[in-house]
C-alpha cells in the first residue's frame, strides 16, 4: 500500500476525531465508509489492507469485479441509486444499501430478500436540500412510506441517507445535515419502525466533518481519501 494512501487514512482518522472532539461525540461512533466507485481493484485492496473494512459503491458493472475478488472482505455499502432491474445483482452481496427512494425498490428488495431468506438493512434517502437533480423522498412524505413498508419484513430501516448540494464552504451544508437528523428524531417520535431509526449517512470529502457535527454516523469518503482513477 502506497504511503500517500496510508497518510490519506491517517488524517481522515484525526479528522473525524476532531470533529467528534467538537461536537461532544465518540469517534467510535462514526464509521468511515471508502467510496471505492472510481478507482482499480488493486487500490480498494489496499484500502482493505490499510485497515477500511467498509466499502462504497454506486453501479454494480463498476462493483462486479472488486466484489468478486474481495466480497468476502469487509462489509459492502451500496450507495448509488439503484434501479430495480440491478435488485438481483447487489442483494446477498451488498450488506447495506443506502439509496432506497421509492415503493418499486422497496417491494423488489423485498421479494429478492424474501426469496434468499436474508435481511436487508436499509437507509432511506431523503432529499433534503429539495435540488431537483437529487433522488431521495421529499420528507413530508417520509410517514406514509414508512406506513407502507412496514410490513416488509425482510427490509431493516435502520438509517436515513440524504446528499448535501457540494459548497465551497461546507458550512452552507449544516442545515441539511441538520434537517436530516430533525427528520430522524421527528419519525423516532412517531414510532412508525419496529426499532428506532439510529444511523444518518450524511458527509463526503467536501463536507464531511460539518456532517459529523450535526450527527452523522456514516461518512460516504472518495476523493479526499483514494483520490480518482478510472472513470474520473
Amino acid at each position: 500500500m502506497s504511503s500517500t494512501l496510508q497518510e490519506r487514512i491517517a488524517e481522515v482518522s484525526r479528522r473525524v476525531k476532531r470533529a467528534c472532539e467538537r461536537s461532544g461525540r465518540s469517534s467510535q461512533d462514526v464509521t468511515v465508509i471508502a467510496v471505492t466507485k472510481y478507482v482499480s481493484l488493486e487500490k480498494t485492496s489496499a484500502v482493505l489492507d490499510g485497515g477500511l473494512q467498509d466499502i462504497g459503491e454506486s453501479r454494480w458493472q463498476d462493483a462486479e469485479n472488486k466484489w468478486k475478488a474481495l466480497g468476502n472482505r469487509g462489509t459492502w455499502h451500496f450507495i448509488g441509486h439503484l434501479q430495480t432491474n440491478k435488485v438481483k445483482d447487489v442483494i446477498g452481496k451488498f450488506q447495506y444499501i443506502h439509496s432506497l427512494d421509492r415503493l418499486s425498490l422497496a417491494k423488489e428488495l423485498q421479494r429478492k430478500a424474501e426469496a434468499a431468506g436474508i435481511d436487508v438493512k436499509v437507509f432511506i434517502q431523503v432529499n433534503i436540500s429539495g435540488e431537483d437533480t437529487k433522488f431521495g423522498l421529499e420528507p413530508e412524505k417520509m410517514p406514509d412510506f414508512l406506513r407502507e413498508i412496514a410490513g416488509y419484513n425482510n427490509l431493516k430501516v435502520i438509517g436515513l441517507m440524504t446528499m448535501a448540494p457540494h459548497e465551497e464552504d461546507p458550512e452552507l451544508t449544516r442545515p441539511v445535515f441538520r434537517g436530516l437528523r430533525e427528520l430522524r428524531d421527528k419519525l423516532n417520535g412517531l414510532e412508525l419502525t419496529p426499532e428506532p431509526i439510529t444511523e444518518l449517512s450524511m458527509g463526503m470529502s467536501n463536507d464531511f466533518e460539518v456532517a459529523i457535527e450535526e450527527g452523522a454516523t456514516w461518512v460516504r469518503l472518495g476523493t479526499v481519501l483514494v483520490g480518482h482513477e478510472e472513470g474520473s
